[in-house]
């Protein structure tokens, strides 16, 4: 039997982050769920509301219910589009990626560049780079004979927000999936030559069921950048044209500083915070149960 004192003096060096995210999280979030449950008439005057906020948020007929819906569609759209973009072309990237030598170094770095960059210098970035007067892309689209305006048309609009994101984003999967293939024991690919297979033989049999459990990081992190994305579309297209790009963090943004309705952006901030959340455990666990069924 142990008789040993437990030394709990760790726990000191747990305490500072713990006091961070109360102050940092916890407590904003309580101001939130308070302002979801109340109304006020200002002058710090509150009264209890109910789940009134959340009523009205929930149900199309109303305003503030028609914009959640149609922002919330146009964060899915742009989610599934972004994942199915980035993962394929990180793979590939990933597998184009020397595994000895200098050029290593040079190709991570290189690849891991746009990571560095703040998100409101990429949106300034792709603004002027857009522009059809003097940006780069914008002229040459529109030299070309090629409509393009991503402050007047949805479509162009849409194609800047979607090729700026995989521009920025895409090195990331790209270093996550190249980790992945550098474990990979050198026995594998020794075996398949062994055997005669072909290239797409060893992905497909060899590499891509090794980066299953790195591609679940991948996914979960880009889905919840991409769902969550403000700057960017902020920067660049305002939201628009129209509502075009106007997703649910530029909404939210517009409730709460534009309109000073904080009730109704409370409201929407949780029940955005919970869409994220679920999504994202429902992702993991089926994966997870699907990764635990191929080990069986």
């Amino acid at each position: 039997m142990n008789d040993r004192p437990i030394n709990n003096r760790a726990w000191l060096f747990v305490l500072p982050v713990l006091v961070f995210v109360l102050f940092s999280s916890l407590l904003p979030m309580m101001t939130v769920v308070n302002y979801s449950f109340q109304d006020t008439m200002g002058q710090n005057n509150f009264f209890w509301n109910g789940i009134a906020w959340f009523q009205n948020l929930l149900d199309p007929s109303t305003d503030i219910g028609g914009r959640f819906g149609n922002a919330l569609l146009r964060n899915l759209i742009f989610s599934l589009v972004v994942l199915f973009i980035e993962v394929p072309l990180g793979i590939a990237v990933a597998i184009c990626i020397p595994r000895h030598g200098w050029k290593v170094g040079a190709t991570l770095v290189m690849i891991a560049l746009p990571l560095l960059i703040p998100w409101n210098v990429v949106g300034t970035i792709w603004q002027i780079f857009a522009r059809a007067d003097i940006g780069l892309l914008g002229a040459a689209l529109t030299r070309m004979g090629i409509h393009y305006n991503d402050t007047q048309d949805p479509t162009s609009a849409w194609a800047t927000i979607v090729v700026m994101d995989v521009w920025h984003w895409t090195g990331m999967v790209a270093l996550l999936a190249y980790a992945g293939l550098k474990s990979i024991p050198d026995a594998f690919y020794q075996a398949a030559r062994i055997d005669g297979a072909g290239r797409w033989s060893v992905f497909r049999n060899i590499e891509l069921p090794k980066l299953q459990k790195v591609l679940v990081i991948a996914v979960l992190l880009r889905f919840m950048e991409s769902f969550m994305i403000y700057t960017e579309p902020a920067t660049v297209t305002g939201g628009g044209p129209g509502e075009a790009t106007s997703f649910l963090s530029l909404d939210l943004v517009k409730i709460a500083l534009g309109q000073v309705d904080l009730g109704n952006a409370a409201a929407l901030s949780l029940v955005y915070n919970l869409i994220t959340l679920s999504i994202c455990w429902v992702f993991f666990t089926v994966m997870t149960q699907l990764d635990q069924r191929k080990d069986l």
